[in-house]
């Protein structure tokens, strides 16, 4: 039984993914802001182990982390799923919006990625980064978002090479647009109107990451671009 640690499993891409692993009979182990949404995903996903620890802090991850009874000894896979965005052009974005978005979709990333890093190890385990379109170009009102996550790609590529000795594999994917309760807020922020049917299942996104994850030891998926077809 594999054991798996998600972050962003309460909806969307990770919702789906986490389905799936559990489906199979892994072993979750699921990140959540508070007690309160940690008992929310116990009681969705049954025999699931959670941690608590606030990406949008993500220099209080370690004293977070440091507070739980028990934390997985190995790990298989790190799942990074979850994603803050807001929109605006650089003349309107804030020290506020750009520090939030940084530290929510990189910096927690990388900070939980090095917290884990020994469990990895331990198990020749992977590190899944679910990334962006927005993490290979940037849009007009996207500067924030696509920062965080062309940051994310780097921080993927350094590891990837860091990590390989170690026997840890480091996968990107980057969906485009996704119906997920975040693009119907990308929706109103852009002003138009939301067609969930119009766009990348999520379960189309989690099959592409359990292809990564699935791979024989003897390869490895590096970037996968996974993109509307409608």
């Amino acid at each position: 039984m594999a054991n798996h640690l998600i972050t962003g499993a309460g909806s969307g891409i990770g919702a789906a993914v986490a389905r799936r692993l559990s489906q199979r009979g892994d072993q979750l182990w699921l990140l959540a802001r508070s007690a309160a949404r940690a008992a929310e995903l116990r009681e969705r996903f049954p025999g699931a182990r959670t941690l608590v620890g606030d990406l949008a802090q993500p220099e209080r991850l370690s004293w977070a982390l440091g507070q739980q009874p028990e934390q997985p000894v190995e790990l298989d896979s790190l799942l990074h799923v979850a994603g803050v965005v807001e929109l605006g052009p650089v003349g309107d974005l804030t020290p506020k919006v750009w520090n939030e978005t940084l530290a929510a979709n990189l910096v927690a990333p990388a900070e939980l990625t090095r917290l884990f890093l020994p469990a990895l190890r331990a198990a020749c385990g992977q590190v899944l980064f679910v990334n962006s379109g927005a993490g290979l170009r940037a849009n007009p009102d996207w500067a924030a978002y696509a920062a965080s996550k062309h940051g994310l790609r780097a921080l993927a590529d350094a590891l990837r090479a860091e990590e390989h000795g170690n026997g840890v594999r480091v996968t990107s994917v980057y969906p485009g647009r996704t119906a997920t309760p975040m693009q119907e807020k990308v929706h109103a922020q852009e002003g138009s109107s939301y067609d969930p049917e119009a766009w990348i299942d999520p379960e189309s996104v989690a099959t592409t990451v359990l292809t990564a994850l699935d791979l024989p030891r003897d390869a490895e998926v590096t970037d996968l671009t996974v993109r509307p077809g409608r």
